[in-house]
């Protein structure tokens, strides 16, 4: 019986002794052994059953082979089962169904990954138990219950709904364990009963993480074959969860999964003679030494190899000593000894095993590595090309393909394709590729590196290096672009540090304060010292990306092309400003640094201080509702009138609608409260207000996807394609607002607001140009992903905004939803960047600029990270740490390059350019 989600502390804990009384007197009293499971990272479902039923340590990856579940092809108890004739019964979680296909002679599966539905889909499971217990027909029966897990994701683990679904779960284990009872005195032979956790949940609800909450699970081993005497008191013990697999097997007189790293749970077997104790643990011992020599050259001299031999010689003179019939004190001294030492050696070559056992595909992990580093390269070298006059981007691959070296280099490629493949001796990616995929891939990677050279040697022959605009030598780097370069390259730097990666959050806080105080130097210097400046405030207009765009020949930069203010060809100038906006102007850096240090206090995320209480937490309290209710009421007007300034009528009706519909639907789930509603009762899954508001995005952004066409056919009319660029962030807008929780609302009004302010007063009167204006979106983005309470953590992803006003669990709306809530932030500063270099420019240059730049600050770090991350492939963090980043910097690059082109798209189509 695996319940999901069930923490260790649920069961162990004050919660197990209110809520689970048949349990807690079971592992006090009963037939049972009780222990703490350790769940390796990451804590997510297809993983935990992997591990727990092959006794292996998953990798990474299968984080995202969660969302659909391969067979599993790896040795494992269910198949050893099956091949010994077992007769096996599974319900519930059909990820089972999908691991173990045709592997069970009956079978129920429920959908995992809707978190809104915690009634049926555990009803669906007990609906069978009546008939499957009275039944004699089966060996093995296998339930999966997800409600608790869902209400987690709900709702968090100090819901009410917590204590109902554990109520639930332990009448439906005491059902079970009577019936098992029952046969038991029929048949006078014991079964065996495990009650287990795949993982536990964090304190928000969620999971994926190593916090000791989603690593610590409660396992327990219930049956009439363990004695126990009474007054005999068992603390729970702290074991690995790959032990189950060891234990189930030997249990079940099965082979021990040849990949287990588990080690066999010695109190299931202490009741039984020492011979039968000393030959399950050899049979153990015997499995993780094979699994040592074939992953370790030096196993013999690993501790753990030297003790189980010692203990297989001394387990022979046991047996010899016992075919003498010996029953002196010899012997069970002897017997007792060479138990212990069993027990040592398994422990040790299971934890040697834990750490050694990772098989990484070294020769795709190159290949990999090395066709990103020559595409990171080849954008470094386009950059002058790229932040030109005419913003082109041209990377000739058909020449080098003709030349010498393309050919060289191929055959090369193809020959070292061809030893390592067929002398590897585990299994390769690259290599199970046909050879015509192969082919092309290093036709490619020859052509990149064809083209790097090509590149390097024109530059080195026109004299064109990265380096400061030799046509103007007056040009100098301000102090903004000392900020963007140093920021840039030192958060690059800092992700060689767990702990940096684990408080990145940190980091950007920094950066985004550091930036609005080199903006208000600049405001102040603007403002104070007028004409002297007039040399510094000329060459902003001449910058490109920190002044690595060189000279047109002619010597001269256009303004539509470089500039994103197209409305005076004038010096940066705040004197163009009123009198009160020039104020505005001046304190408008303060603003955004009292916005950013509010919303810090909303939200404590990371891993030091993620415990800490905040705003957040003290908002979603029971205690609080009224004041969160005019907290979202208050954001939600906020919201309406920072967007609507710029929408047509029709798409600010949608917006006032949708709005509403948004806190309609928060209380129709028990999130707000209506001024007449004293309590929130009435819950529902609000499926109706969702849909409601669901209708005015899709309507507004088809308002505005209608608008960039009618643009593409009035191409004089700029007024069309700026409302339309708009309309559409402004469906953004409103989505995020339904998917974002109420006491999340704040991020959302003061990003617009943040972004207001910058708009109006300090990328307009300063003329920024697009690169720097790219990065500042960037860096914004990048923070209010941090505002809104995510980290490096996979447990801070909410699962349930992904069923917003679904029904049932449909794949790709639930996938984009959740994506989308996550980074709500950065996509939203990206759609930004474009609506606002379109509307102040009508030249396609500006965008082409800011996406080249938008691609450019994003390779950094994960170009830094793949070689980072395959250098650092055995360090003690690199599940729990570096992977889940380089997960989120991957997602985080497909959705805004996903948003960017296609702006660009629609831009450049209606420029004719």
């Amino acid at each position: 019986m695996l319940i999901d989600a069930l923490r260790d502390d649920f069961v162990f804990g004050s919660k197990g002794v209110k809520f689970m009384p048949y349990t807690t007197y079971l592992v006090e009293k009963g037939a049972s052994h009780s222990f703490v499971a350790e769940a390796k990272p990451p804590t997510v479902t297809m993983p935990r059953i992997k591990a727990l039923m092959t006794g292996s340590l998953p990798g990474f990856i299968d984080v995202v082979r969660n969302l659909n579940s391969p067979a599993l092809l790896e040795d494992n108890v269910i198949t050893q089962a099956k091949a010994a004739g077992k007769r096996m019964i599974f319900y519930g979680d059909e990820t089972w169904v999908k691991l173990f296909p045709q592997h069970f002679v009956e079978y129920d599966g429920t959908t995992s990954f809707f978190v809104s539905d915690y009634t049926e889909v555990d009803d669906n499971v007990t609906r069978h138990l009546d008939k499957v217990l009275k039944r004699g027909d089966w060996d093995v029966l296998i339930l999966h219950y997800l409600g608790l897990d869902h209400i987690g994701h709900i709702s968090g683990p100090s819901s009410p709904l917590i204590g109902h679904k554990l109520s639930e779960m332990d009448n439906i284990l005491m059902k079970i364990h009577t019936s098992l009872l029952s046969e038991e005195r029929e048949n006078l032979s014991p079964n065996l009963l495990v009650l287990c956790g795949d993982h536990g949940m964090s304190e928000t609800g969620s999971h994926g993480a190593s916090s000791m909450e989603e690593v610590n699970t409660p396992l327990i081993l219930i049956s009439s074959a363990f004695e126990r005497k009474p007054g005999d008191i068992r603390h729970p013990k702290h074991v690995q969860q790959t032990d189950l697999a060891a234990t189930l097997a030997i249990g079940l007189g099965l082979p021990i999964p040849e990949n287990s790293v588990g080690s066999l749970l010695f109190p299931s077997i202490e009741g039984r003679p020492v011979r039968e104790q000393l030959r399950f643990l050899h049979l153990n011992a015997v499995q993780l030494s094979k699994l040592l020599q074939e992953n370790v050259p030096s196993y013999k001299k690993e501790p753990g190899f030297e003790q189980f031999k010692m203990a297989e010689r001394l387990h022979g003179n046991w047996i010899r000593l016992y075919l003498e019939e010996n029953t002196s004190e010899v012997l069970f001294n002897l017997g007792t000894k060479v138990r212990r030492q069993y027990l040592d050696a398994l422990r040790t070559l299971s934890l040697s095993l834990s750490r050694q056992v990772a098989q990484y595909d070294i020769y795709s992990m190159l290949v990999g590595t090395v066709m990103v580093l020559e595409v990171l390269t080849l954008l470094l070298l386009s950059i002058p090309q790229a932040l030109s006059s005419k913003a082109e981007l041209e990377v000739p691959l058909w020449s080098p393909v003709f030349s010498l070296l393309f050919y060289l280099m191929f055959l090369v490629l193809s020959a070292l394709h061809v030893i390592v493949c067929t002398s590897a001796e585990s299994s390769c990616y690259f290599c199970g590729l046909s050879w015509l995929m192969a082919g092309g891939v290093m036709v490619l990677i020859s052509a990149l590196l064809c083209a790097v050279v090509s590149a390097l040697a024109k530059m080195f022959a026109s004299g064109k290096l990265l380096s400061k605009n030799p046509a103007h030598p007056n040009s100098r780097w301000s102090e903004l672009d000392v900020v963007i370069l140093l920021g840039t390259m030192g958060h690059v730097l800092s992700l060689g540090a767990s702990s940096f990666i684990e408080e990145e959050h940190q980091t950007w806080y920094f950066l985004v304060n550091t930036l609005c105080l080199a903006l208000c130097h600049e405001i102040y210097r603007n403002c104070f010292l007028g004409d002297d400046c007039e040399p510094w405030r000329c060459s902003h207009g001449e910058r490109g990306f920190v002044n690595t765009a060189p000279a047109l020949q002619d010597g001269s930069i256009g303004h539509d092309e470089l500039e994103p203010h197209r409305a005076s060809k004038s010096p940066a100038s705040l004197n163009t400003l009123r009198g009160w906006e020039k104020w505005m102007a001046m304190a408008s850096p303060w603003v955004i640094l009292t916005c950013c240090r509010l919303l810090r206090s909303l939200n404590q995320t990371g891993v030091q201080w993620a415990h800490r209480p905040d705003l957040g937490h003290w908002l979603t309290s029971s205690d609080h509702k009224a004041e969160l209710s005019v907290l979202a009421a208050l954001s939600l007007i906020m919201i309406f009138a920072l967007v609507q300034r710029r929408c047509s009528l029709t798409s600010k009706v949608a917006m006032a609608l949708g709005l509403l519909g948004v806190y309609c639907y928060r209380a129709a789930i028990g999130n707000v409260l209506f001024p007449w509603q004293r309590d929130s009762k009435d819950i529902s899954k609000g499926l109706i207000e969702a849909r409601f508001v669901h209708v005015f995005v899709l309507g507004i952004l088809f308002t505005g996807t209608k608008d960039l066409l009618k643009s593409q056919v009035i191409a004089a009319d700029f007024t069309i394609k700026t409302v339309g660029l708009w309309e559409i962030y402004s469906g953004l807008v409103l989505l995020a607002a339904l998917l974002f929780r109420p006491h999340n609302l704040p991020v959302l009004v003061f990003s617009l607001l943040i972004q207001t302010i910058m708009t109006k007063f300090i990328w307009k009167p300063l003329r920024h140009d697009a690169a720097e204006i790219t990065v500042m979106h960037y860096w914004f983005g990048q923070a209010f992903f941090y505002f809104q309470g995510n980290s490096n953590n996979i447990a801070t992803v909410d699962i349930s905004a992904g069923f917003v006003g679904l029904d049932t669990y449909v794949e790709v709306p639930a996938v984009f939803l959740t994506a989308f809530a996550t980074f709500a932030g950065p996509v939203l500063w990206a759609s930004h960047l474009v609506s606002f270099l379109s509307s102040e420019t009508s030249s396609g240059s500006a965008l082409s600029h800011a996406c080249f730049c938008y691609a450019l600050i994003c390779s950094f770090p994960v170009s830094a990270y793949i070689i980072l991350v395959t250098s650092l492939r055995y360090h003690l963090f690199i599940w729990s740490v570096f992977s889940p980043k380089l997960l989120y910097e991957g997602m985080h690059i497909l959705i805004t390059a996903a948003i960017c082109v296609f702006f660009t798209a629609m831009d450049q189509a209606n420029t004719k350019s």
